[in-house]
């Protein structure tokens, strides 16, 4: 693992919220993620399945958790089975985990080989009446690809169909929402090494610089800091910023316009998500400016209305309706356009037409409760924009904020976002 080792207690508290909603006499599995294929013999990089390591902190293939607080022998209640290590995996993929660092990492006490896992399963299906089963049911998740949580899922009740069956992911989908303060630090960090990429690029934008050589520069720092990119980044210079996921990354950043930057560190497996539209002259024109700061005042508002208790599409229409007011101001739309607007067809649409926010976590996309409500300890994103085609001018700011029963926390505070504080760390270098 590239990133400091994270405190076990951090993983036991995971372990024992999720045991706490367990009925009698049920069992849970959950699976590590498969390492993807590429093309010819090719893989990509191990990413750890992220309900498996909030549970336990191991980040290693074909790894396999089972709780079973019911089991006769005190020593199957909590089992992790981990790939035995031999000198062939060392010498061509590097050192697995031995038993000793796999409890060590995850505080689970009985840790076994991979192996013995189908006899250990067995003995636990004929003490229990329950199986919950883990799946990916985020709300816009691709199922092209069947995962080992499936296949896991298939034998058992291929094995045991007498057996009753039920859903893991609802559970974890409310457990995950909400973060501990060792999770809050974690995401802390990550945001502290995305402010230092977008630091390191206010010291080198100017005129003539490549997309992909400010994708590069976030690279650079955020490896340094022991970190990689959370997604795919977007550096989307001039028109290319009224492209939502726009990733080629490839033009060039022309004196007059400005640049989009939406980017995040992954540091131990938890994701900062950031976004910040920069002048590449150093100067922002009056008519940016304007749109800038009608989006950083839709900003600020949203981040204001995150308070518990609060629906996530009413929060997303209240943004809606005051975005209708600053696209009015800008001469974007006329009043007859904004007395015609509704929730199913808002006013605001052409010129911002995505969501507001996301939950934040393991997942840049994270699993929570679909319209909330907001509870303390949820972790957000605020990521308004304003996109004129017709002008060439695509700006969107994002901050991740975390609410709390006393209102809502910043985490990007610090990072630059007022326009006269840019355009002086510009022209300061």
């Amino acid at each position: 693992m590239r990133h400091v080792p994270i405190d076990s207690a951090l993983f036991v508290s995971n372990r024992q919220n999720l045991l706490a909603r367990l009925p009698p006499q049920a069992i849970a599995i959950v699976c590590a993620a498969d390492i993807l294929p590429t093309t010819a013999d090719g893989t990509m990089r191990m990413h750890p399945a992220a309900d498996l390591f909030h549970l336990t902190g191991i980040e290693q293939e074909e790894s396999v958790l089972v709780l079973a607080p019911h089991a006769t022998d005190p020593a199957q209640r909590e089992m992790l089975f981990i790939r035995q290590p031999n000198e062939l995996l060392a010498t061509w993929e590097g050192a697995k985990h031995s038993k000793e660092q796999a409890a060590d990492i995850s505080a689970v006490e009985k840790v076994r080989w991979i192996s013995e896992l189908p006899m250990a399963l067995h003995i636990l299906m004929c003490e229990s009446d329950v199986v919950f089963l883990n799946s990916n049911e985020h709300e816009r998740a691709a199922m092209d690809v069947e995962p080992r949580d499936m296949r896991m899922a298939k034998q058992l009740m291929a094995r045991y169909p007498l057996h009753r069956y039920e859903r893991l992911a609802p559970l974890m989908r409310s457990l995950r929402a909400v973060k501990s303060q060792a999770e809050i630090g974690l995401t802390s960090q990550a945001i502290d090494i995305t402010d230092a990429g977008l630091r390191r690029v206010l010291g080198m934008l100017k005129p003539g610089v490549m997309e992909y050589e400010i994708e590069a520069e976030l690279l650079a720092e955020f490896t340094r800091r022991r970190a990689k990119m959370a997604y795919e980044p977007i550096v989307a210079a001039g028109k290319n910023a009224c492209v939502l996921h726009y990733g080629v990354n490839d033009q060039p950043c022309r004196s007059g316009d400005v640049v989009l930057i939406d980017v995040g560190a992954c540091y131990a497996n938890y994701n900062a998500d950031v976004t910040r539209t920069y002048p590449i002259n150093g100067r922002f024109t009056p008519r940016q400016r304007a749109v800038y700061e009608a989006v950083l005042r839709v900003l600020q508002s949203s981040i204001a209305r995150a308070t518990v208790g609060t629906l996530i599409r009413e929060w997303k229409r209240a943004a809606q309706v005051e975005m209708n007011a600053e696209l009015l101001k800008l001469g974007l739309l006329t009043a007859a356009q904004v007395a015609q607007d509704s929730l199913e067809e808002p006013a605001c649409k052409k010129y911002y037409m995505h969501g507001l926010g996301h939950s934040l976590g393991l997942a840049v996309h994270d699993i929570a409760p679909v319209n909330g409500p907001f509870e303390p300890g949820w972790l957000i994103t605020v990521e308004p924009g304003i996109y004129i085609q017709e002008e060439g001018i695509g700006v969107r700011l994002e901050n991740d904020i975390l609410i709390t029963q006393s209102g809502p926390v910043d985490l990007c505070s610090h990072v630059p976002i007022l326009p006269d504080e840019i355009e002086k760390l510009m022209a300061d270098g």
